[in-house]
């Protein structure tokens, strides 16, 4: 990957790239990028944990919520997940919609990483109606739900910083085939646009991730959603949280080995890279776009109000190995306050041709 960075930004006009090309080649490079190259990335085995591969339950859960709503309401039993991972959320959510007496259900997964796809075939029953694409251009007029997970923080970003009263877009190039960064004046009308849309104020010292590929990414969702709910479940901050001390180096790091990694430069192609996403960005492109806001919650708060006490045995069982007692350890993990979920938010979305037809859904969310 280190030669293949150093050819391809050796070819640049200015021997430079910006931060998301370099987040594009090393995460999504057809063969060299991490998500598309072989090998376990979710898990002990692999880089990092997501919570709805910590615990099966998550999947069971939103499943039993979902179909509360299609029995409820005119919404269509169909779900599109966005980058599926090894599939575990997928399979989860199968087991228990099939579980139970409800209507036939089409599950699309949006994937362009070969490997995963491999990996989630291996966990799904052949009876299931499970619909693998790779970009959005086949779910025309999705009637449904369309559901991510940590999806909004691995997109490529810009990274501005202002130092001396000026904005500068910080850069990478090649120096003694070392990866560094460089800072170049702000010139790209896109980012310009950006901040002054969504009134982001950059703090002198500061610096902070500009996620453009947010907006392509939301406006690809809004094309092919004709009626529905959009659910984003990953980790960011508000405008007024930006604005805070301990922010003032930005979210960008890499996880490589269940490690935190300050220097993104390092491990290319071998690391994940991700950083924390703009919440008030995410809402107002969304409204933009006609998706209403239904509401944002912390995770752990989302998971009590669909119900996932539901899924809690009450017996004791005394075997701490037990399947009874695993179940029972993943759902407090995920309920507790100060546990994984606190870090977490869920945004719902929501586009419907009755303007009073999601009332129950946000009773369901707010009981």
């Amino acid at each position: 990957m280190l030669n293949y960075l150093n050819s391809y930004i050796n070819k640049q006009p200015l021997k430079m790239i910006t931060y998301a090309e370099y987040m594009n080649i090393v995460l999504y490079h057809p063969q060299l990028g991490y998500y598309m190259r072989e090998g376990e990335k979710i898990g002990r085995g692999g880089d990092f944990i997501t919570t709805s591969n910590m615990a099966d339950i998550f999947g069971g859960a939103l499943a039993r919520w979902f179909s509360n709503l299609v029995r409820k309401q005119s919404i269509a039993p169909q779900i599109c997940e966005i980058g599926a991972g090894n599939g575990r959320f997928a399979k989860a959510f199968l087991q228990e919609w099939y579980a139970s007496e409800n209507p036939e259900l089409t599950y699309f997964i949006v994937e362009s990483s070969p490997y995963h796809l491999k990996v989630q075939n291996e966990k799904f029953d052949e009876n299931w109606q499970v619909k693998q694409v790779e970009n959005f251009d086949k779910l025309k007029s999705f009637n449904g739900l369309i559901f991510s997970n940590e999806l909004f923080d691995a997109l490529p970003v810009h990274v501005i910083k202002r130092q001396q009263g000026q904005l500068f877009e910080m850069m990478i190039a090649m120096e003694a085939d070392e990866l560094i960064e460089k800072a170049v004046p702000l010139a790209n009308d896109q980012i310009i646009r950006f901040l002054e849309e969504y009134r982001i104020h950059i703090i002198e010292g500061y610096r902070l991730e500009i996620p453009l590929q947010m907006l392509e990414m939301i406006s690809s969702i809004e094309k092919v959603l004709a009626e529905g709910m959009i659910i984003s479940v990953d980790y960011g901050y508000t405008n007024e949280e930006w604005q805070e001390p301990i922010r003032r180096d930005g979210s960008l790091r890499g996880y490589y080995q269940h490690k935190l990694v300050s220097n993104v430069l390092v491990h290319p192609g071998v690391m994940d890279i991700t950083s924390h996403i703009h919440w008030d960005v995410l809402q107002k492109i969304g409204e933009k776009y006609g998706l209403h806001t239904v509401g944002k919650w912390r995770q752990d708060e989302f998971l009590l109000s669909i119900g996932i006490l539901d899924h809690l045995e009450n017996h004791h069982d005394p075997n701490p190995f037990s399947e009874v007692s695993r179940r029972n350890r993943e759902i407090r993990s995920l309920i507790m306050p100060s546990g994984i979920s606190a870090a977490f938010q869920v945004l719902v979305q929501e586009r419907s041709q009755f303007s009073n037809q999601w009332d129950l859904t946000k009773e369901i969310l707010d009981k």
